[in-house]
């Protein structure tokens, strides 16, 4: 990051979602409960996976995983929006903006992977049951799970540093409640050429490849389901394929929608409020599609809670 970069600019100030102050302490009250909600959900569904044995599989494995990835990534967002919301000047450091652009980008590749991972998993699972064990031991997935990571920090650290390596010399205000690469490029005075296209060859790359991967996956899930010759074999792969699936659904969907489209047809406006559903609502969400929709959550939900009133009493 440019030395000059800083001396020109130390802060940017974010627009947020509105500036009607009655607005902005509703949706303070908003946010912070769904970030509450999000908090509960995702860290409840890692404990409940760590202390249920039934819940020790890959499955549950790589779904603790997703639930930590979606508090971090709400997390490297939430809350600094809620400060703002009370703040009349919403500012944010060079740095900061830098470290939650990097946290942001980093942890999108890796739920994205996390994702294609699971549906992989689900593959496994269920066209070749009797080898699950075999093509899915713990060190496949820890090894799975560590490169997710590690991928995602690099394209976190690449994109953050090609953002922050242009020059902002005019205008500091990002429109938008939280620093993204989007309205950062709209700022620079230096040409924006270079990281236009690796903005756009990345984020296409990477959703493209970890599409694939889960579109690849359940046509062969399909085409197995269609061959089984019991009912209630093909209503369990069902189930246990929904929930993945929703999740899918909601975070391609919306990701598509904000950073694959043309520029022609992009407004910034509109992306903000998108992003309120990708970065806030989403990481609520997934603990309880999984909760609500899988019966072995359920079960150790339920075994959990009658324990803990057996310990109370």
């Amino acid at each position: 990051m440019a030395d000059g970069n800083h001396s020109t600019v130390s802060e940017f100030i974010l627009l947020g979602l509105t500036d009607n102050p009655e607005l902005q302490v509703i949706l303070f009250g908003v946010f912070c409960l769904i970030y509450l909600v999000s908090v509960i959900g995702n860290f409840g569904l890692i404990v409940l996976i760590q202390i249920s044995p039934q819940l020790h599989t890959p499955m549950y494995f790589f779904l603790s995983h997703l639930a930590f990835v979606d508090f971090c990534f709400t997390s490297s967002v939430t809350p600094n929006t809620l400060v703002n919301f009370l703040r009349e000047v919403k500012s944010i450091t060079y740095y900061a903006c830098a470290a939650q652009v990097d946290c942001f980008i980093t942890f999108v590749v890796c739920e994205m992977f996390l994702l294609s991972i699971m549906a992989y998993d689900r593959y496994v699972a269920i066209c070749h049951p009797l080898l699950y064990v075999i093509l899915m031991p713990r060190r496949l997935c820890i090894q799975m799970i560590v490169s997710t990571y590690l991928y995602g920090l690099t394209v976190g650290l690449v994109q953050t540093v090609a953002t922050f390596h242009m020059s902002f010399c005019g205008s500091n205000v990002v429109n938008h409640f939280y620093c993204d690469d989007v309205p950062l490029v709209a700022l620079a005075c230096s040409d924006t050429l270079v990281k236009e296209l690796m903005l756009l060859i990345i984020a296409g790359f990477n959703t493209l490849c970890s599409l694939v991967i889960v579109i690849i996956s359940y046509i062969f899930i399909l085409f197995a389901i269609l061959r089984m010759h019991s009912a209630e074999g093909r209503q369990k792969a069902f189930s246990t394929c929904a929930s993945h699936l929703t999740s899918i659904t909601i975070f391609y969907g919306t990701i598509i929608f904000m950073y694959l489209q043309p520029k022609s047809n992009h407004s910034l406006n509109t992306d903000k409020f998108t992003s309120v559903f990708y970065v806030v609502v989403i990481p609520m969400l997934n603990p309880l599609i999984y909760s609500l929709r899988n019966q072995e959550v359920k079960n150790a939900l339920k075994r959990m809670i009658e324990k803990l009133c057996i310990v109370i009493k």
